[in-house]
């Protein structure tokens, strides 16, 4: 490797190593995330393409890849019906219609009459009988031999192509420049175990096929290399998060003793008793925090199930220990809702309350930043403002935060920071300073196999049980051409006071239309329903627009709500009884869960009717399906996962939490279970392996994981 150049540019804590000294090339890798050798060793194949057979042209199979051979008799270049260019290619049995709808000037020369050539691409029926559109095409001599293993096929990015990246990646596996490149990480004993296949060995196998290996097992990524190299990349996440784990067992955090006078005297004032799932849970939280560990705890729940009570209890406990609480929620409706239900348990027991959001007037923020610091008030409610660098705690020993998978990960760490005093911005804290204890709340239950792998360093509760007196919700799939049915449903359920909710669709390319639409829609209903008091709510509206409505839509005064989706988590309003979801075929499936869930929250039976568009796509019916068919948080979670992938189900893009490349949890979950087997072995006997296999598979991306 004479052409030694680092390519990783100023990526800080990545360790580079050359790969090229074209900086095109260079720019294009990383696009492709490839900053070192390692990077491009890891670089697996999509899929393999099997040029070790030629087919003659008649026997070819269509529908399929397939290679065959011959020489080009015909070239020309149509112009009509679009520009084109066409060689007819014959060997002994037949002929065939090479075509380019995209092509250079070069590409005519080159596929010249008498040339021979050697295509592979997949044999259609087409204007000029049997074609191959824009097959891959090598002009050859007679007799050249083919090739004799499967050929990868690499992920790449607009103008690096197959050979470059094939050549790139060939000779750092046989040139490295670091000569332990594919050495072993993971002691033998844990190989041998496992019935894995030795790291390099795995490497080359994918990346140069032998002859004998099986197409099909490579292809479905079931072949012994493939599981080795799953089985690493499952490893380095568990060694990571249980690293984490560790690391934040050895900081400090202040001890918060269960103290019964608040907690009796707040559960005294409940018109309500706890069910037994909520019990456990205040337990298990009440235990983390009388520990001088920080707790890091994920309480989830389904809809409904009573985690806020859950979360006033854990803030209670702090309070009582002479610590402040934090609670920060996604959206001003959710957090608003917070303040006020908290406002009215806690104020009667002399405990004040603070408001925080985004969208206060200059003076008041800053009266409610002067009681946050001085330690006046005890506990804090907001949004994201909660954590910007003008807000300072007195003391703070609990975070809490609600609905934890719509904030980034800088923001959760952010929030925990405010505990350190003197310290702005994420910073690591130091070992020998206190950081406060941090629970995190989700009604988007995580399915098993999910959280061994994403949530691995966190401890997890579950209130698996609704509260009594809750009725289940009825969901009705419709036809947007039975909206006079719709109609005639809200009609009735005024008539006999209750309230609907009808939920306007997402519209994701343009926030613009989705207001138009609930504009519209508002209208609409505004003149159809001319006797009842319509109101609408979306994001344009002010925090006190959006405050009033609600305010009068939970007193009855607005029997009818227009609402986009800022309504999904948290509005609780018992007298509605009825929803109304329109273009349900554009959500999710826990979103659908959530806003289902606003209603049911009385003694009375709730519909919940979907509306949707026809024609459905597959993925949306397979959707409507499961929402219709399930009532279970989890069950709803597991199949949105299967449907979804973990990247999409976790919003990846913030989550920061190193998405997996190759394994796959739904089909995984045995390798799952060794490499977690495997990970508290390699940290309590192997600490410099640890380390070696974390460095190789995640670089630089386990800065994240200390959330």
């Amino acid at each position: 490797m004479s052409d030694v150049t680092d390519i990783s540019g100023d990526v800080p804590g990545k360790a580079s190593v050359a790969l090229t000294g074209n900086k095109k090339i260079q720019e294009k890798l990383q696009r492709l995330g490839i900053r070192t050798e390692m990077d491009l060793v890891l670089h697996l194949p999509l899929r393999y393409e099997d040029e070790t057979h030629l087919f003659p042209i008649s026997n070819a199979p269509q529908g399929k890849a397939v290679q065959v051979e011959g020489v080009i008799v015909h070239n020309e270049v149509l112009l009509k019906p679009r520009r084109q260019l066409v060689c007819r290619v014959e060997d002994s049995s037949g002929m065939l219609c090479m075509r380019f709808l995209n092509f250079y000037g070069s590409q005519i020369k080159a596929y010249a009459v008498g040339k021979r050539v050697r295509l592979f691409g997949e044999i259609r029926h087409g204007f000029f009988g049997s074609e191959m559109v824009h097959p891959k095409c090598r002009i050859i001599n007679r007799n050249e031999p083919l090739a004799d293993a499967m050929t990868p096929v690499y992920p790449v990015t607009g103008g690096l192509t197959q050979k470059t990246l094939s050549s790139l990646i060939g000779r750092v596996l046989k040139y490295p420049h670091d000569k332990s490149l594919l050495a072993e990480t993971v002691p033998p004993e844990i190989v041998q175990q496992n019935r894995l296949p030795g790291f390099r060995e795995s490497v080359l196998t994918l990346h140069h096929p032998p002859p004998d290996v099986s197409v099909v097992t490579l292809q479905n990524q079931t072949h012994p290399a493939w599981q080795r190299i799953k089985f690493d990349e499952l490893l380095a996440q568990q060694l990571s998060m249980r690293l984490h784990y560790r690391q934040r067992r050895s900081r400090k955090a202040p001890r918060l003793n269960y103290k019964a006078v608040l907690h009796d005297l707040f559960m005294t004032r409940l018109s309500f008793s706890l069910t037994a799932a909520q019990m456990r849970v205040v337990k298990e939280i009440s235990g983390d925090l009388g520990s001088n560990h920080p707790m890091q705890r994920l309480l989830q729940g389904d809809v409904g199930s009573g985690k806020t009570i859950v979360a006033a209890l854990a803030a209670l406990q702090a309070i009582d220990n002479g610590y402040q609480a934090a609670i920060m929620a996604p959206t001003e409706i959710l957090a608003e809702q917070h303040y006020q239900k908290l406002s009215a348990w806690f104020e009667p027991l002399g405990i004040q309350v603070a408001w925080l959001s985004g969208s206060q007037k200059k003076k008041e923020r800053q009266t409610v930043l002067t009681v946050i610091e001085s330690g006046e008030t005890m506990l804090a409610v907001g949004t994201h403002a909660l954590f910007q660098d003008q807000v300072n705690f007195h003391q703070l020993g609990l975070a809490i935060i609600d609905e934890q998978h719509r904030f980034g990960v800088h923001q959760r760490l952010a929030l925990r920071m405010k505990g350190m005093k003197g310290m702005k911005g994420v910073q690591v804290p130091d070992k020998s300073e206190q950081v406060p204890h941090q629970l995190m709340m989700s009604a988007t239950p995580i399915p098993r196999t999910l959280s061994m792998s994403y949530f691995a360093d966190l401890d997890v509760s579950v209130i698996d049980e609704l509260p009594p007196g809750r009725s289940p919700v009825v969901t009705k799939l419709l036809s947007d051409s039975r909206r006079d049915e719709v109609i005639d449903r809200i009609q009735q359920a005024c008539r006999k006071g209750k309230q609907v909710y009808w939920v306007c669709p997402l519209i994701e390319e343009s926030e613009t239309l989705q207001l138009q639409t609930a504009m519209d829609t508002y209208e609409t209903l505004c003149s159809t329903f001319a006797d009842l008091h319509v109101g609408l709510v979306h994001g344009r509206l002010s925090a006190q627009e959006k405050t009033d409505i609600m305010a009068q839509f939970k007193q009855g005064e607005v029997q009818l709500l227009v609402a986009t989706t800022v309504i999904e988590v948290g509005v609780d309003v018992p007298n509605a009884s009825l929803m109304v979801i329109e273009n349900a075929e554009r959500m999710g499936l826990s979103q659908l869960h959530q806003l289902r869930g606003r209603v049911g929250r009385g003694s009375d039976a709730s519909v919940c009717i979907l509306m949707y568009q026809k024609p459905l796509s597959e993925i949306a019916r397979k959707r409507l399906k499961i929402i219709f068919e399930h009532s279970d948080g989890f069950e709803i979670a597991r199949q949105d996962l299967h449907l979804r992938g973990p990247g999409e189900f976790l919003g990846a893009r913030q989550s920061g939490v190193p998405m997996l490349r190759f394994a796959d949890l739904e089909l995984d979950g045995g390798l799952l279970t060794a490499a977690q087997a495997a990970a508290d072995e390699m940290l309590n006997h192997y600490p410099d392996q640890t380390q070696h296999h974390i460095k190789r598979w995640l670089g630089d991306k386990t800065e994240y994981l200390r959330v």
